[in-house]
């Protein structure tokens, strides 16, 4: 399970959870523009937009599960399965793998219009990386600073939404998210209202009442609520920092630990990573499960006219800020 969100405050910003039961020995990468995409249709662009964010690297291939480019245009894949049907070979689409689609839609678009546009033209084949790595089924977010789309692949075809909320999670298909939200109309960030009878003196005896039946379990629908439900209501900051901060919190509210999603045979589903871009400084932000320190990695600091790739390993384990008796304040 995961969950993508955009954050529009006085900067724009992107990012997902990964939640998985094994890591894929992911890292920030930096794609320059001039690295040589080259796609299984037989096409290869050898200069588009330069693109930064969390992939594995296979190959000196990059499969990104989320990037954004210098253009401020944001993407993520996310789990989708029973729901998602790839397609065979078309001779009258472009054919993209899906592996491809996030580096074919950042490398070629700076916008969500004109990204809605490209995947008209294009057919989601059905083409594995390689035997080792096998196709995973998946839907999209797109999004930049004014807007955010979905992208699902289904027996019905390519379906593309528009997403107001700007919040993505798994399985049902969109358009019951948003739907779903209906039932969650009465709440609020204040205190409530006595509707329940006019002849009784009900009164909030607790802060927060407002909220009350706002899920909390793991499940994708009630994360896509809760999620969408802290975002629409937090307050956004007049600083980059507080605004990055923010975010974080609004991906913690829906972040798994360790134990509390058994998938059997000892294996369990959590918070691999969260990462937060600034996508108007090309900023990319993360923090992993065992490491809670927020680390960046600067694109404009690499040579975004390069050929090869930049890898920048995550910083693993714990980091404590431990205070000393240097730093006590003596009344």
């Amino acid at each position: 399970m995961c969950m993508a969100a955009s954050f529009k405050s006085n900067n724009h910003f992107f990012g997902r959870n990964l939640d998985l039961e094994i890591s894929f020995g992911e890292e920030v990468v930096v794609t320059p523009r001039r690295f040589p995409f080259r796609y299984r249709n037989g096409d290869v662009d050898e200069e588009h937009h330069a693109m930064i964010g969390m992939a594995l690297v296979s190959d000196g291939y990059p499969l990104y599960f989320d990037a954004t480019n210098e253009k401020g245009l944001s993407m993520a894949g996310l789990n989708f399965p029973d729901q998602t049907r790839y397609e065979e070979y078309s001779e009258n689409k472009v054919n993209i793998t899906p592996f491809e689609f996030i580096p074919w839609i950042l490398g070629k678009c700076e916008t969500t219009v004109q990204a809605r546009e490209l995947i008209k033209t294009m057919n989601l084949w059905n083409e594995s990386f390689s035997k080792e790595l096998q196709l995973s089924p998946l839907h999209w977010m797109i999004s930049d600073r004014d807007s955010s789309i979905v992208v699902e692949s289904t027996e019905s075809g390519i379906n593309i939404y528009d997403n107001p909320v700007g919040i993505l999670t798994n399985c049902p298909p969109f358009p019951y998210h948003l739907q779903n939200l209906s039932n969650y109309m009465n709440l609020s960030a204040g205190l409530p209202e006595n509707r329940f009878s006019k002849e009784l003196d009900l009164k909030a005896y607790s802060r927060g009442m407002g909220a009350i039946g706002l899920p909390g379990d793991l499940s994708s629908s009630s994360r896509f609520v809760k999620a969408s439900f802290t975002k629409m209501n937090c307050l956004k900051g007049d600083t980059v920092e507080e605004d990055i901060t923010q975010f974080f919190h609004i991906m913690d509210s829906v972040q798994q630990q360790k134990g509390c999603c058994d998938l059997g045979n000892g294996k369990y589903e959590y918070t691999i990573y969260t990462s937060c871009c600034d996508t108007d400084e090309g900023i990319y932000y993360y923090r992993t499960y065992d490491n809670s320190q927020i680390n960046g990695v600067d694109m404009k600091h690499t040579d975004l006219d390069g050929e090869g790739l930049y890898k920048f390993p995550i910083v693993k384990g714990q980091h404590i800020n431990m205070i000393d008796r240097y730093q006590m304040s003596i009344p």
